[in-house]
């Protein structure tokens, strides 16, 4: 098996894990998220830790082993810490504003941009240039950042646009006479 697959994965006081036939439901605080568990791969539960598990030795199942048990961590941090991520406005009249599940956004286009935030997602704006993103599901939460990074991602010569927190942009040069 793979390195990964070969780790277990605790669980956290308060987080439990129902294992049927062929899906993992893991319920925390934060609430209850389910994986799929494709054929060939089972999931052992022993001593408050998961073990990934495979029916035989091709090199295919030792693959999705080690993405199963990665997406089985993923869903134990979520229900039990939950994830977030940080984006940011830079430019001249770029702000946000969260109204409920929406997020309305002044990009610099001549309408304003209004995003819907899906299910189980909670959008904050603390200033008027700062969006927080946070949610169980960390694939949700990073496919919700991309999103809305994808209205106006920044651009080369000045940087302006909607990046991540931290994110660093290289500026081209301006054309020269």
């Amino acid at each position: 098996m793979s390195r990964v697959a070969k780790q277990p994965v605790p669980l956290p006081k308060g987080v439990t894990a129902t294992v049927t036939g062929d899906a993992i439901t893991i319920q925390g605080e934060r609430g209850a998220l389910s994986l799929a568990l494709r054929q060939g791969i089972r999931i052992v539960q022993e001593d408050g830790v998961l073990k990934v598990e495979k029916a035989d030795e091709s090199r295919e199942l030792d693959m999705v082993a080690g993405s199963t048990r990665a997406h089985i961590a993923n869903i134990v941090n979520g229900v039990s810490k939950g994830f977030e991520r940080k984006l940011e406005l830079v430019g001249v009249g770029y702000r946000a504003a969260a109204q409920g599940k929406n997020l309305n956004l002044t990009l610099g286009f001549s309408h304003p941009v209004v995003y819907v935030a899906p299910e189980g997602i909670t959008l904050e704006t603390p200033s008027q240039t700062e969006i927080i993103i946070k949610g169980n599901d960390r694939q949700k939460v990073g496919q919700v950042a991309a999103d809305i990074r994808g209205f106006r991602p920044p651009e080369p010569y000045k940087g302006k646009g909607v990046r991540y927190a931290g994110e660093r942009i290289e500026l081209k040069e301006a054309k020269k006479k």
